[in-house]
């Protein structure tokens, strides 16, 4: 069966390969695909709510991916294998987030910022390292998430809209993002509360 996927404006397009990864056989449109994936991060944020473990390590990174897609993709939790239109070279993936890991727990134990602001510099640069290969935004951001109530503080609302839809909500996300890319963190701080 062939799957027809319209990518909104931002999102990072499939290779055929992983695309042949697709587990549940009677997706054939975007809509359905997003509707799948919904269903299996709601079961993954279910799973990410209930681990006291430490957050921050390349294990929970992948597990985290695993469970948020792994009903969706057999790829789900693996690190990409190919460049993207966005993301550091495949190959430095790894190097990459040990670096974002070893300088969030620095700025934690040094409150080099407000929580809001630590939570959300994880987020941009995890979404700049862009490790799967697809579903990155959505893991970045329950990611921040988590990390941001291990902080002490709320849950983000990120915009209180659907941002895998294109829509506004999805243009100011972007648009917040790639002022973050300019080193201005302050409109992802303000989108990410919004």
């Amino acid at each position: 069966m062939t799957v027809k996927l319209d990518y909104p404006p931002g999102a990072t397009p499939l290779d055929a390969d992983e695309l042949a990864s697709l587990i549940p056989g009677h997706i054939t449109t975007q809509g359905e695909l997003n509707e799948w994936e919904q269903l299996n991060i709601v079961q993954g944020e279910s799973w990410a709510l209930k681990q006291r473990k430490e957050i921050l390590n390349e294990g929970f990174l992948r597990q985290l991916h695993q469970q948020m897609f792994g009903e969706t993709w057999k790829w789900a939790g693996q690190f990409r294998k190919t460049d993207k239109n966005i993301g550091v070279d495949w190959l430095k993936i790894s190097v990459e987030l040990k670096k974002l890991l070893d300088d969030t727990h620095f700025q934690i134990e040094h409150a080099s910022y407000p929580p809001d602001e630590i939570a959300v510099r994880f987020h941009h640069r995890l979404v700049l390292i862009h490790p799967f290969p697809n579903g990155n935004g959505r893991h970045a951001r329950l990611m921040a998430d988590l990390l941001v109530e291990r902080l002490g503080q709320p849950r983000f609302t990120w915009g209180s809209r659907s941002l895998v839809d294109a829509n506004d909500t999805r243009k100011d996300y972007i648009a917040a993002l790639q002022a973050a890319d300019a080193r201005d963190i302050a409109p992802l701080l303000a989108f990410a509360r919004s």
